[in-house]
């Protein structure tokens, strides 16, 4: 079919994405229905990030480029304030939904376009997206951890009335503001659901085993300052102790809760935490394996 316009608009906060940015451009360019406007916000970059981008948006009728400077104190909470500040650029766009998408993903060529028939055929989808595969011993495979009822931040499409009902996302020191904008969307009445039959391929490597370490510890204080249940935040450790190369990780997580729990701050209202821990508490009284947990 011959690629057309759709009925959305695109956002991307890109921090030194020189070796996969320009095939996430060509992704998009390719779809079948590509987006109304695109906004590529360089949160900072100090490498070609910004060449390539500028490059595009060139010689594109859709591509917008918006250079920032970086934060002072970088954090999980720059890339929300680069998405808003893409956001503001197209103040006045009414499209209908609004999507977030990561410099280091690529998408099939028809993503998009039956991602949109999703939503059409379910007026009640808020959030919706594919399904995260990375590469491992050279093959893409599916992520550990992929689930139906969770859209990666990396791929999050929002009904416009949704994002309105969520107010945005919330910029938060560790990051979560994929999760907090999807249970709030929940709490509004919306449904939210990742499809694995939409297969995104996600390039970045996290490197070196201590900066994954780091990384997972950092995590801890993104659950903590969301609201997590204790004893969820446990059962997470619990379900990956016989996958020897993912318990270390999720211990250096749960150490990262414990230490926020002393030392941290919570980042949500009250209202929000209950609902998200009764989300929570509900999952661990209905998933087999923890059935026995006294709750």
């Amino acid at each position: 079919m011959d690629r057309g316009t759709g009925p959305y608009v695109l956002l991307t906060a890109a921090y030194n994405e020189e070796a996969c940015i320009e095939a996430t451009i060509r992704s998009v360019d390719a779809q079948t229905v590509r987006p109304f406007r695109w906004v590529i916000v360089s949160d900072g970059s100090t490498d070609r990030t910004n060449e390539i981008v500028r490059r595009w948006a060139a010689a594109s009728d859709y591509i917008l480029f918006l250079p920032r400077q970086k934060d002072q104190h970088r954090g999980f909470a720059s890339k929300v304030s680069a998405l808003g500040a893409g956001l503001k650029l197209l103040n006045g766009d009414d499209s209908p939904f609004i999507g977030h998408i990561d410099g280091d993903v690529t998408l099939e060529p028809n993503y998009f376009e039956s991602l949109l028939k999703k939503f059409s055929a379910d007026p009640e989808l808020g959030i919706g997206g594919g399904w995260i595969w990375e590469r491992v011993n050279g093959e893409f495979q599916q992520r550990r951890g992929n689930s139906t009822t969770s859209v990666p931040g990396a791929v999050q499409m929002f009904r416009r009335k949704c994002h309105e009902d969520v107010g945005g996302l919330l910029p938060m020191e560790f990051g979560g503001e994929d999760s907090y904008a999807e249970v709030k969307a929940r709490m509004c009445g919306w449904r939210v659901q990742a499809f694995p039959d939409l297969k995104v391929c996600h390039h970045h490597k996290m490197g070196k085993t201590a900066l994954r370490l780091l990384y997972c510890y950092r995590q801890g204080f993104m659950d903590f300052a969301l609201g997590n249940h204790p004893l969820f935040e446990l059962a997470r450790v619990i379900r990956r102790v016989p996958s020897k190369p993912y318990f270390v990780s999720a211990a250096a997580r749960l150490l990262g809760f414990g230490v926020a729990h002393i030392s941290g701050r919570r980042m949500v209202p009250e209202d929000f935490i209950a609902y998200l821990r009764r989300e929570q508490l509900n999952r661990l009284r209905t998933c087999r394996r923890f059935r026995g947990m006294v709750l």
